[in-house]
């Protein structure tokens, strides 16, 4: 029987407020989610808004993820429903979505991604079905089990925080502080005044509505972690296989200098 709702135990701690840690992939293959997942992270991201993974390349890193029980949550590039249903029937956990700005777009998102009474997700059968021989738990247990993730990346979405968060669906929000600083009118610099001002916001707002709030690291270490969980972070993606592949090369472009 297909793990199709690995979910529920993400959702839980998500609720909790539960320390977590996630990564990111964005080039698509599955052995990468299979290095990640035994690695012992709490749940793998799919970047389709950056990267080109394609539809199909996504059922197999989510399949990867699941193999080792850990919940996948794909970030697709838009909120339309073109790009929800064949994700979430592919076996997605749930999703993570990109820049979120008002209560309104989470209503919206959710009706997409939640069955009926909820929402108006549309009944197939694909591998989160279990190609239909888990059709009828899979609908019973989805709507409680699902996850979702709506991003916070502009300060529109940080003016809007508290009807963002409130709603009942929302697991979590994930700060995205590259687009924040664009919005902020501080491109890259996600350390200045303004951008760090409107994170504290987000983590406030998260704070008093009892959700889990996240953010993804680049330079990975001890100190950024400790600082993040001190603002009052609960759950960090520690950057991703790109992320590790261009450091890495960076090192190594370096090393070579000095040789020649």
């Amino acid at each position: 029987m297909l793990k199709a709702i690995e979910a529920s135990n993400l959702k839980n701690r998500l609720r909790s407020r539960e320390v977590l840690f996630g990564s990111w992939i964005s080039f698509d293959h599955p052995s990468i989610a299979e290095i990640f997942s035994l690695a012992g992270f709490d749940f793998i991201g799919i970047d389709m808004e950056h990267a080109p993974i394609s539809l199909s390349s996504a059922q197999r890193i989510i399949a990867s993820a699941q193999a080792c029980n850990v919940a996948c949550l794909p970030r697709p590039v838009s909120h339309s429903n073109d790009t929800f249903k064949p994700l979430l029937d592919s076996g997605a956990n749930g999703l993570i979505a990109p820049m979120v700005n008002s209560g309104i777009e989470i209503k919206q998102i959710l009706n997409n991604i939640k069955y009926p009474p909820m929402g108006e997700r549309t009944y197939g059968l694909n591998r989160a079905q279990g190609y239909g021989f888990t059709f009828n738990e899979y609908v019973r247990q989805w709507n409680e089990n699902s996850v979702f993730i709506p991003q916070i990346e502009s300060r529109f979405a940080v003016e809007n925080i508290d009807e963002i968060v409130c709603h009942e669906q929302v697991d979590g929000v994930m700060i995205g502080p590259y687009d924040l600083s664009g919005s902020y009118g501080v491109p890259g610099e996600t350390g200045h005044d303004k951008v760090q001002e409107a994170t504290q916001i987000v983590v406030d707002s998260c704070k008093r509505n009892n959700k889990s709030c996240g953010t993804q690291v680049v330079n990975t270490d001890r100190e950024s972690v400790n600082k993040l969980l001190d603002s009052g972070y609960t759950f960090i993606i520690l950057g991703s296989d790109l992320f590790i592949l261009w450091k890495w090369a960076e090192t190594m472009k370096s090393l070579m200098q000095d040789y020649r």
